[in-house]
């Protein structure tokens, strides 16, 4: 490894960075992170539990040192219209002795305690990174309880070592398709579809999001089965293989499920996205469209007028005090990056850096096809490159989550929390206009010239 200066790219990164007009168009991406760099992308673990942690009435059992379990509902923010449950965050609290003789037997007892307080017809035990090294049998723990108990035990294998935080979106889906797919689902070709009904996959009901969707649905005609996870429960995903299609809205953490689910139910499956006024108004009319029906087709564009009617004056309110600033964008996944982009120019904002954690090389070609001459798209960054690329752009304003917050705010720039810890939705035509409101309240705010 070259030797690190401040301000300097290390030279094994140079392949996950590329600017536009500059260099060819090609980024590495999809790979481990630069050993010694100190990567903004969360861990195997983290991906996992992202996924499955709306699942409302499971047990959610982290195996691993009590540090692991902070990750919990309340960083998460997903809701509820049922139980409870999923707000509490259990551990088996492995300690010293544990790593050395093996922590079984501490799993084994923890399951049947919690099983025993909070009936369930659902667990999820997640490994951490210290399973994969003492090597507890996670299968045969789970298995033995679930036969003890007569209900779904399901391990997730999403120790570290294995992977990035991508991993752990499969380890999820795993998880999910093997709850899916056991008991009454075996014989899958009888499985009976419900007629102009979708799976929507990739959205965590954060702060309502998934309800909102529902509502534009509804009038549709168009019925939501099952979502992938936000609300959703031990039942609703059993009855996930009934549904006539799947929408994909977070397509980092959902694509593999999806293509699993066409192999396994024939339930086809496309990509949309509800972030901004022209994805939202895009998604409904392919969903509409798909189902061949000219009432849904009809009751789409009338709601979509109604709709922009209402919001666009509002949006276009804030545009005019946005001339000339510019931002920056690093979210989790390429489809919400690309998603940001097109709201960010229907907001009159310039987007001069974008990357993410786990994006994919068709969805940076997309990126690098839509942003302008100049702008910086980089692959699973670390804190010196985001700092470096946002001073040398001049960005106004930085898109994130809860790691990039501190890193604007010492910059003396703007922040937006896009990640799961908000606690307003951010989603559909209410959610753009909401958007435009975060943009300006944090980027016209007096404070920063105080700190200039």
């Amino acid at each position: 490894m070259s030797v690190f200066e401040p301000g300097s790219i290390v030279e094994e990164r140079k392949d996950f960075i590329h600017t536009k007009g500059r260099q060819k168009k090609s980024l590495k991406c999809d790979s481990d992170s630069i050993a010694g760099c100190v990567s903004q992308r969360a861990c195997v673990y983290c991906g996992a539990r992202v996924v499955l942690n709306p699942v409302t009435d499971a047990v959610h059992l982290v195996h691993g040192p009590i540090g692991c379990a902070s990750y919990t509902w309340d960083i998460r923010g997903s809701l509820s219209s049922g139980s409870e449950l999923y707000r509490n965050s259990f551990s088996t609290d492995l300690q010293e002795e544990d790593v050395i003789f093996g922590g079984e037997k501490k799993l084994t007892a923890a399951i049947d305690q919690l099983v025993e307080k909070y009936p369930t017809k659902l667990v999820f035990v997640y490994a951490t990174c210290i399973v994969g090294v003492i090597g507890d049998d996670l299968e045969a723990v789970c298995k033995n309880a679930s036969l003890r108990h007569g209900i779904e035990v399901i391990p997730v294998e999403s120790s570290g070592f294995i992977g990035n935080k991508a991993a752990g979106y499969r380890a999820a889906c795993h998880a999910l398709l093997r709850l899916i797919n056991s008991g009454v689902n075996q014989d899958n070709n009888k499985v009976e579809k419900i007629p102009m009904s979708v799976n929507y996959l990739g959205d965590f009901n954060l702060a309502g999001e998934a309800w909102i969707i529902q509502n534009y649905l509804h009038p549709l005609g168009i019925k939501v089965n099952t979502n992938f996870t936000g609300d959703s429960t031990y039942r609703s995903l059993k009855d996930a293989p009934k549904a006539s299609l799947n929408i994909i809205q977070c397509a980092g953490s959902m694509a593999f499920l999806a293509k699993e689910m066409e192999e396994m139910f024939g339930i086809p499956y496309m990509n949309i996205s509800f972030l901004g006024v022209e994805d939202t108004s895009g998604s409904l009319l392919r969903i509409a469209e798909f189902f061949n029906s000219h009432k849904a087709v009809k009751a789409a564009e009338e709601l979509i007028n109604r709709e922009e009617e209402i919001v666009k004056p509002l949006i276009e309110g804030y545009r005019r005090e946005f001339q000339g600033k510019k931002a920056a964008v690093y979210v989790g996944g390429g489809f919400k990056a690309i998603s940001l982009i097109k709201q960010f120019r229907e907001i009159g904002i310039e987007v001069v850096m974008v990357g993410t954690q786990t994006g994919r090389p068709e969805e940076y070609e997309t990126i690098s096809d839509m942003v302008e001459e100049g702008t910086v798209v980089l692959d699973d960054a670390n804190p010196t490159e985001l700092e470096k690329f946002m001073m040398e752009k001049e960005a106004h304003l930085l898109v994130g989550g809860v790691k990039e917050r501190p890193l604007a705010y010492k910059l003396g720039i703007a922040f937006i929390d896009h990640n799961h810890d908000r606690k307003h939705p951010l989603s559909g035509f209410a959610g753009a206009v909401n958007f435009a409101g975060e943009v300006y309240s944090t980027l016209c705010s007096p404070v920063w010239k105080y700190l200039k």
